[in-house]
C-alpha cells in the first residue's frame, strides 16, 4: 500500500497542468506582469472611486480564491464563507488592539486563527457531502454570527471594533493610494501560493478526492484529512481577505457578515469558473463591476425618462436582481464560467488565424 501511495496515479496528474496554472504561456505571463505594473501606477492616475473599487476587488478575490479551492478543487460546498471572512476581520483588529502587535503582522496571524476555526468546523463537515454538507456549513455561518454578537471581548458586540490602519516601518497606509499596494501584494502572493500548492501532491490529491474519491481512498489518500485541509486553506484565505477588509474600512461591524455575503462569494466562483484560479479573479471583477454598470444604466434611464426619485429608490433592488439573474443565466448557459468561455474564445481566434 505504501508503494502505491508514493507513486502518483494517473488521475492525480490531470489538474496540475491546466486547472492550477496561472500562465498558459510566456505571453500571458508578460501580460500579467504588465497589468500588475499598470495597477502599481494607478494611484497616480485614477480617482478615489476607482482605487476603492480596485481595493475591493483585490481583497474579495482572495476570499473567492479560498472558496474556489474548497468548492472547485476539493468538491465540497460551503455556505459559511462570509462568516470566516468576518472572523478574519475581527481577529486582526482584536490582535492589534489587545497585544499592540503591528497590524502588518496581525493580518497573517488572523489568517492562521481563521484557519483553526475553519478546520474545527471542517471536522464534522468532512464526513458529510451534498445537501448535508451544505446544511452543516450553513450552521457554521449562523454559529459564528451568534458568536460575533455575544463575544463583546472579541468583536465589541453591537458597537463593533476599531481596526487601526496598517503601518510598515513607520509608513502609515492610511489612504487608498497607499493601501492599494498592500492589497496588490497580498493578491499576487496568495494567487501565486495557490497555483504552486495545487501543483504539489497534496494539491493533486484534493482534485482526486473531488473526482475519484473511491479510487483516491484505495490509493491511500486519507479523504477526511484532505477535506479538512481544504477547509483550513479556504478559511486561511478568507481570514487574510477579511483582515485586509477590516483595516481598510477602519471599523468592523457584525452586520456585514451575513449569509448574503457567503452567497455572494459562491456567485463569484460560479460565474468565474469552478476549479479555476483565474476564474476566481474574473468572477470577482464581474460580480463587483456588474452592480456599478447597472447603477450607471439605471441612472441614465432615469434621466432619459424623468424617473427621478423613483429610480434612485429602485437602484438597490436593481443591483440585487441583476446579480441573481446573472447567476441563473450562467448556470444555464455557461456553467463552467467566464474562464472556460475565455478559453473557447481564444481557441476559436487562434484557429481562424491559422
Amino acid at each position: 500500500m505504501n508503494t502505491q501511495t508514493s507513486s502518483s496515479p494517473t488521475f492525480l496528474k490531470t489538474a496540475a497542468s491546466i486547472e492550477s496554472r496561472l500562465f498558459e504561456s510566456k505571453y500571458a505571463q508578460y501580460l500579467c506582469l504588465a497589468l500588475i505594473a499598470l495597477i502599481a501606477i494607478a494611484p497616480g492616475i485614477l480617482s478615489h472611486y476607482w482605487l476603492a473599487l480596485l481595493i475591493q476587488i483585490g481583497y474579495l478575490s482572495i476570499a473567492a480564491l479560498g472558496l474556489n479551492i474548497l468548492v472547485g478543487y476539493s468538491g465540497q460546498i460551503s455556505l459559511g464563507h462570509g462568516a470566516f471572512f468576518g472572523f478574519g476581520a475581527f481577529a486582526s483588529a482584536w490582535l492589534n488592539n489587545t497585544t499592540q502587535l503591528p497590524v502588518f503582522f496581525c493580518i497573517p496571524l488572523a489568517g492562521l486563527m481563521t484557519t483553526a476555526i475553519g478546520m474545527i468546523f471542517g471536522i464534522p463537515a468532512a464526513r458529510l457531502k451534498g445537501l448535508y454538507l451544505a446544511i452543516a456549513t450553513l450552521a457554521a455561518q449562523y454559529i459564528l454570527e451568534d458568536f460575533f454578537v455575544r463575544a463583546n471581548w472579541f468583536t465589541g458586540g453591537a458597537s463593533g471594533s476599531l481596526a487601526n490602519p496598517v503601518s510598515l516601518f513607520g509608513f502609515l497606509l492610511d489612504n487608498d493610494q497607499k493601501y492599494l499596494y498592500l492589497v496588490l501584494f497580498y493578491v499576487v502572493l496568495m494567487y501565486t501560493l495557490a497555483a504552486n500548492f495545487l501543483r504539489t501532491r497534496d494539491g493533486r490529491a484534493l482534485v482526486a478526492v473531488r473526482d475519484h474519491y473511491l479510487s483516491a481512498e484505495i490509493m491511500g489518500i486519507h479523504l477526511t484529512k484532505y477535506r479538512i485541509l481544504a477547509f483550513g486553506i479556504s478559511s486561511f484565505y478568507a481570514g487574510i481577505a477579511g483582515a485586509l477588509f477590516g483595516h481598510y474600512l477602519g471599523f468592523v461591524s457584525i452586520e456585514g457578515f451575513t449569509i448574503l455575503m457567503s452567497i455572494q462569494f459562491l456567485a463569484m466562483i460560479i460565474v468565474g469558473g469552478l476549479g479555476s484560479i483565474r476564474g476566481s479573479l474574473y468572477g470577482t471583477i464581474f460580480i463587483i463591476g456588474l452592480p456599478e454598470i447597472m447603477h450607471v444604466i439605471a441612472e441614465a434611464v432615469g434621466t432619459l425618462f424623468g424617473g427621478g426619485i423613483a429610480v434612485t429608490q429602485a437602484l438597490p433592488f436593481v443591483k440585487e436582481i441583476s446579480i441573481g439573474i446573472v447567476i441563473i443565466l450562467f448556470l444555464i448557459y455557461e456553467p463552467e464560467g467566464i474562464a472556460h468561455r475565455w478559453q473557447k474564445i481564444k481557441a476559436g481566434f487562434f484557429k481562424k488565424q491559422l
